[in-house]
């Protein structure tokens, strides 16, 4: 009996350890992307976007808080631009405007919601590659996606305006750059 108790007893503790080994591990990457994020005022990257199965490709700037342009690799000269109130669709033939406030980038650009809602959130690994957050506010929900060794933002998932599927893939990173900013001015329509 007592050689069982021991046994129950060092398994417990050795399993205990484990969890316990294993939070720690994790609210330490949580903690790292968080100093990585805050340390972080602008971000230039390239990006793979899926809309509902259409991939397009590009190059983006994002300034926080809540500036972007994009250039997609396209035949039509589309760009995306926010100055922080609006965002700008633009190509060769058309020309699209929309409130920042009401689409889902206006959460993704505003640096401060991000550390908010990762801080608030429980973190999910995913294939030991990834490290991912479900932010939620309102109605709007964003899956957001880090690299577990870079701890870089890798992409986020999240739906448009049109309720269409948003998949944002993103590489080739450079943080902390010179800009103009000019760069993130709304152009105008043709």
């Amino acid at each position: 009996m007592l050689a069982r108790e021991m046994f129950f007893n060092k398994k417990t503790f050795f399993l205990l350890f484990f969890l316990l080994f294993s939070f720690e591990i994790n609210a330490s990457i949580k903690q790292e992307i968080l100093s990585n994020l805050k340390e972080i005022d602008n971000l230039q990257f390239n990006f793979e976007q899926n809309i509902n199965g259409k991939t397009e490709n590009g190059i983006c700037i994002i300034k926080y808080p809540k500036k972007i342009y994009c250039k997609y690799d396209s035949n039509n000269n589309k760009i995306l631009v926010s100055n922080g109130k609006s965002l700008v669709i633009k190509t060769s033939s058309s020309y699209y405007v929309y409130p920042l406030k009401k689409t889902p980038l206006d959460f993704i650009l505003n640096k401060k919601f991000i550390l908010k809602k990762i801080a608030d959130s429980e973190e999910q690994i995913v294939n030991e590659k990834y490290v991912n957050f479900l932010l939620t506010e309102g109605e709007n929900q964003i899956n957001i996606f880090f690299d577990i060794n870079s701890l870089n933002l890798i992409g986020w998932q999240t739906l448009d305006i049109y309720q269409n599927l948003v998949i944002t893939y993103i590489s080739s990173i450079i943080k902390n750059q010179k800009m103009r900013e000019n760069l993130f001015k709304i152009p105008e329509q043709n």
